[in-house]
């Protein structure tokens, strides 16, 4: 059984954009502006236009079009253009793999980040940095696909749950997604508490110290799961969890949020 590192040995990275990676660098700029967002996002005029489509799209719900960078820095706020900049730029990092369903992917992880911005705002945690570690999660898997292509039909074989993936992963490869898309993060210079978050995502409660960052992802990536989410799938969320990231169940299904409301994958897939 080959180990994570062994794994990245022979393993071609995919690429990030030098507009995308000036974006990463961004996020440990305390100082970094909404103008220089917007000057480093022009650069590239495919993102910006990406970027304009969302910021006009139904899951904003905004009263009036957005017509340039400037105005959707404005309406929707530095630190979510950038997210959803990034989010493109991954979506268009990794090629069409084999055995997995693209649209598909790509819908559980919008919702994925979604719901782990949602869930980091009740858990006092920063929302923003939540919904790119859940928008990553599950970008190891598509290096698995390229990796070990005969592994991932077994790693997509019904039920697919992903629970129940995560514990193929790790029985076939001694590794989940999760973990392997943490070494990617840190490839791709990311800050080290999304690269913690996701080291430990698929059993936040089985590290010490719990990451609460790998918490949020962890419920929100089963959330994402759910075929109908509803206030009631609250209730099959692991407790430990939620009492471990002091969260109240009672105000989770009273602001349960609406699927639609996050995901859009029109320009992902």
């Amino acid at each position: 059984m080959p180990t994570l590192t062994a794994f990245f040995e022979s393993a071609k990275l995919p690429v990030m954009s030098e507009v995308a990676h000036a974006l990463i660098r961004t996020l440990n700029d305390e100082s970094a502006s909404a103008a220089q967002l917007e000057t480093i996002i022009a650069k590239d005029p495919a993102m910006t236009a990406t970027l304009l489509r969302l910021a006009n799209s139904a899951q904003f719900g905004l009263s009036r079009q957005v017509l340039s960078l400037d105005h959707a820095v404005t309406l929707l706020g530095m630190s979510r253009v950038r997210t959803l900049a990034l989010s493109s730029s991954m979506s268009i990092a990794f090629p069409q793999v084999p055995g997995l369903d693209r649209a598909v992917f790509w819908k559980f992880s919008m919702a994925c980040a979604g719901y782990a911005q949602w869930l980091a705002g009740a858990a006092g945690l920063d929302p923003q940095q939540a919904w790119l570690a859940g928008m990553m999660l599950r970008l190891g898997e598509l290096l698995i696909g390229q990796r070990a292509p005969a592994s991932l039909v077994e790693i997509e074989a019904q039920p697919s749950q992903v629970t129940t993936r995560w514990e193929r992963e790790q029985r076939l490869l001694g590794f989940d997604e999760a973990q392997v898309t943490a070494v990617l993060a840190r490839h791709w210079n990311f800050p080290e508490a999304i690269v913690s978050g996701l080291q430990s995502a698929g059993d936040p409660m089985g590290v010490e110290p719990f990451d609460r960052l790998a918490g949020v992802v962890h419920l929100a990536a089963r959330l994402a799961d759910c075929p109908n989410p509803n206030p009631d799938v609250i209730s099959d969320l692991p407790m430990a969890v939620i009492n471990a990231l002091a969260l109240d169940r009672h105000w989770l299904v009273a602001r349960f949020p609406r699927l639609e409301s996050f995901v859009d994958v029109t320009d992902l897939t």
